[in-house]
């Protein structure tokens, strides 16, 4: 390939070449859910974006250690240092345990992945899991002298550290413009600045998750445990860091300070990637605003805002379709849109095993792969894969109809390409059919059907031949009679 991986790195805003530090390994973490609802369509994008890299860094020859983490612990109200853990507060209103409404999401979290076609990660560390390791680089950051403890609670001061290195470098705000915008809240008496963050919280009485520390019972801050746990799985310095955009400030903005204050200056991650919003008219699709379309309501489409049930692939393609770094708007007419856009490829791609060459060619494809491949390194540019795809597309079409024809070494670059970008890279497999070992057993049963029908129409028995088209047809089967015979698809 003449390009390599280009990335964009929001910490320089620009677009850089990725290097490994330790190159063929790579170390990726991305920022999961906190587990206390069900997962929506926001939780799908950077589930989505990140398998789209995790996929391509490991088609390139890098052996990927990729990290997401559960946060079940720490995550208060507001993303605040005060009030209610999410799920705490979750466990008390349903009169549970928090772990049974962690383990309650959690399970129905992977099942959504699942369903998108997102790959597990390598590995999948819990908050609640390491508050031993939360707790060491709390100590650490007392020791650098850049944290303080006030009345149980422990403060990362920030003042301190930007004195010294800088805080909000990576959303780009600098700390009297933030002080100027930050209120003070009922309960930061304790501490010496509005914008010092908790590292360890006292728990109060009514507080049901709380573990022993130096400082009294208490629980991680919420910035905690990506730091902790990141460097444990991946070291001091790894490559990639992910997450949403929502997450530059304050979550990944604390986290770097962290990292930088425990190392004595030295930067935990390389590359900060960062992928854009859902909205829904304009507006943040998220839990707190309840403006939110659960995955599983998607899939069966029953909420006020669908029309009609949506294929997890068609999701998939929905988020796909636009460039990671964009905005996408929600709306039933774009998922519909989506839907009809990934029929058409699948559909294509379904005609090319039935494609011959000829000596005579009219159409070429020529550089589509390596087209393909520079969009991928110009940061993930899916949107133009998938164009590239689509005209692809239109080649496979005319060759099918007969309007035109194609050479051996094309066909052959059109089906790689389609299988490479289409299924392993982009994730995109065709599930209009039974999936698995009985795909096969399916599309025999129609060959069959077909030729049965095939069968009743040279004997001109008309009324067998119509009565398995209809019937086909209101099973929701598309047939269409060509100079070869029948073909089928699903609607």
């Amino acid at each position: 390939m003449d390009h390599p991986l280009h990335i964009y790195n929001t910490l320089s805003r620009t677009k850089e070449v990725f290097v490994p530090a330790q190159a063929p390994n790579v170390g990726l973490y991305v920022c999961g859910p906190t587990v206390y609802g069900d997962a929506h369509l926001g939780h799908a994008r950077p589930a989505i974006t990140f398998d789209l890299l995790f996929r391509y860094l490991t088609h390139l020859g890098y052996k990927v250690r990729y990290v997401r983490n559960i946060t079940d612990v720490g995550h208060l109200e507001q993303d605040a240092d005060e009030g209610e853990d999410k799920i705490a507060k979750k466990a008390r209103l349903e009169q549970l345990e928090p772990m049974e409404v962690v383990q309650h999401y959690l399970v129905r979290y992977h099942k959504a992945m699942e369903m998108l076609g997102v790959l597990p990660p390598s590995i999948e560390p819990m908050a609640s899991g390491h508050i031993i390791e939360q707790i060491e680089l709390t100590k650490r950051i007392i020791e650098a002298g850049y944290a303080y403890e006030s009345n149980g609670s422990v403060y990362f001061d920030v003042r301190r550290y930007d004195a010294d290195y800088g805080y909000g470098r990576l959303s780009g705000r600098n700390l009297e413009d933030m002080q100027h915008t930050t209120r003070e809240l009922d309960g930061q008496s304790e501490k010496r600045f509005a914008l010092d963050f908790a590292l360890w919280k006292k728990a109060q009485p009514e507080h049901i998750m709380r573990w022993p520390s130096p400082w009294g019972e208490g629980f991680p801050g919420w910035h905690c445990e990506c730091t902790a746990m990141g460097r444990k799985y991946l070291g001091e310095q790894f490559d990639i860091h992910g997450g949403g955009m929502d997450l530059v400030f304050p979550h990944h903005e604390c986290e770097i300070a962290q990292a930088v204050a425990s190392q004595k200056g030295q930067q935990m991650v390389r590359y900060w990637m960062h992928n854009n919003m859902i909205t829904i008219g304009g507006q943040k699709m998220g839990k707190s605003l309840g403006n939110f379309i659960t995955l599983e309501e998607f899939f069966t489409g029953e909420h006020r805002l669908l029309e009609q049930a949506f294929d997890p692939m068609t999701i998939r393609f929905f988020i796909l379709s636009a460039h990671y770094r964009g905005t996408v708007d929600f709306s039933n007419d774009a998922l519909v849109a989506a839907e009809k856009g990934l029929c058409r490829l699948l559909d294509a791609a379904a005609l090319l095993e039935g494609l011959r060459a000829s000596t005579e060619t009219s159409v070429a494809v020529s550089g589509l792969r390596e087209r393909c491949y520079a969009a991928l390194n110009d940061d993930l540019n899916s949107p133009t894969v998938i164009a590239e795809l689509f005209d692809a597309a239109r080649a496979i079409n005319t060759v099918h109809n007969g309007q035109g024809t194609i050479s051996e070494s094309d066909l052959e670059e059109l089906k790689s390409t389609y299988r490479l970008f289409l299924h392993d890279l982009l994730g995109l497999v065709d599930r209009r059919t039974a999936e698995g070992g009985a795909h096969e057993a399916f599309a025999g049963a129609m060959d069959l059907l077909l030729s049965l029908r095939a069968q009743a129409k040279s004997n001109k028995d008309w009324t067998t031949s119509d009565r398995i088209r209809d019937e086909l047809t209101a099973l929701g089967f598309v047939i269409k009679d060509t100079k070869e015979g029948s073909e089928w698809k699903l609607k």
